[in-house]
């Protein structure tokens, strides 16, 4: 969670780390300083590792504080490793988790999970994250075991030689079974982005799964890797995710966005898919929907 403060009068030439006990409810200051040491503190959006500079009226923090809950160790199933080579391994990443670290949370994401399951093998490799899932999205990542690795895998990303597979649920029934979506996407706000001409080139493939005409389920191939992609698109067309509100969606226990296969050569040509098994969503009130 990101706390964003302004530095009023009664503040000025405090310590940094007390300037931020004082403001921010809830945070101490052996708090802030651990935050500030972790790199997860700015300071008129420059990054800032010394708590004991001084503040002055007008400087805004912002600072990242660890929410309750999220020092807890990330726990999957076995069945949540999907694929593993002399390479890399394959995840089921749940929805509501981080893909990757931030400067406010280690334990409980993905990339932790990884590099303590690496660790239990018996290597000494970080795990790299060379793609990501936005935190409520779920479905198949890819992690490389290896340097050698990372570089082959993040060049087919970048080449756009895996392809990926999403299953997203949307209000209503759109009026076509496949359809294309082709609009530049860019950055409109701080986590936000939009169909904007400036934008990055876009493309989206769809294709209508299942209906019972209260909610569709669809099936979504992107052909470029923006971020917020699918859900960018979708809104654009009037069929906003469920659970996604940023972008317009009904509300849901979770954004109803999942990768659900990646289909990839491997660095001896060798074709793979990677499956990832999709959850019951909550969706207990529209089986017809949930069972494919």
């Amino acid at each position: 969670m990101i706390i964003r403060k302004t530095v009023g009068q009664e503040q000025n030439h405090l310590r940094l780390d007390e300037a931020i006990a004082v403001l921010c409810s809830g945070v101490s200051k052996s708090e802030a300083r651990r935050v500030i040491d972790r790199g997860g503190c700015t300071v008129n959006i420059a990054l800032v590792r010394v708590a004991s500079r001084y503040v002055k009226t007008g400087d805004v923090i912002e600072i990242g504080v660890m929410e309750t809950g999220r020092f807890e160790e990330l726990r999957l199933p076995p069945e949540a490793l999907l694929y593993e080579d002399k390479e890399l391994i394959a995840v089921n990443k749940p929805a509501g988790i981080n893909s990757q670290r931030t400067p406010y949370q280690l334990k409980g994401t993905l990339e932790y999970w990884v590099s303590e399951y690496f660790k239990s093998q018996g290597s000494n490799e970080p795990a790299r994250v060379v793609h990501r899932l936005d935190r409520g999205t779920s479905g198949a990542m890819l992690f490389p075991k290896n340097k050698p690795a990372a570089a082959w895998l993040s060049k087919q990303f970048q080449d756009g030689l895996v392809e990926k597979r999403y299953l997203a649920l949307v209000n209503g029934t759109p009026d076509k079974e496949n359809w294309v979506v082709d609009a530049p996407i860019g950055k409109v706000g701080s986590a936000r982005y939009g169909i904007v001409e400036e934008g990055k080139q876009a493309i989206t493939d769809f294709k209508l799964v299942a209906t019972d005409r209260k909610f569709s389920l669809i099936e979504a191939k992107p052909l470029t890797g923006r971020t917020h992609q699918i859900r960018v698109h979708l809104a654009s067309v009037g069929f906003p995710i469920s659970g996604d509100p940023t972008y317009g969606g009904s509300a849901a226990d979770r954004m109803m966005l999942h990768c659900s296969s990646m289909t990839f050569q491997n660095s001896k040509k060798e074709k793979i898919t990677v499956i990832a098994p999709l959850d019951d969503w909550g969706l207990k009130d529209i089986p017809q929907i949930m069972t494919l």
